[in-house]
């Protein structure tokens, strides 16, 4: 069994920065693309970004120059840094993992908060 577990989330006041993290664990040959996604109360969850196990990474445009997405393979670990946050930055953050064992198949965390305050 996989599991993926996130850290970092918080209270921040706007213009803060937060670094979040997931790491996967459990029986894992290997990993393809990692991800964040975000859901704001009452709205869908939005892709935030990705990055694949070549480290090329897409962001989505309103995170565009604030936030980074990186991995450590060796880790199973993919981090988020968030700088310059808004208060429109506030959601329940997750991870998805697409990770390979004998077929592939996507795995979430249970997410973290971020709240950012004006």
């Amino acid at each position: 069994q996989v599991q993926l577990v996130e850290s970092g989330g918080g209270l921040v006041q706007a213009g803060g920065s937060l670094r979040l993290s997931c790491v996967a664990s459990g029986t894992i040959f290997s990993i393809n693309d990692m991800a964040w996604y975000r859901q704001a109360p009452g709205k869908q969850r939005e892709l935030v970004a990705t990055i694949s196990s070549g480290a090329s990474t897409n962001y989505a445009d309103s995170v565009k120059g604030r936030f980074i997405i990186s991995r450590d393979n060796a880790k199973n670990t993919v981090y988020l840094q968030m700088n310059s946050l808004k208060p429109e930055d506030t959601a329940v953050y997750y991870c998805r993992s697409t990770v390979v064992i004998l077929t592939q198949r996507d795995y979430w965390g249970q997410g973290t908060q971020v709240t950012v305050s004006s």
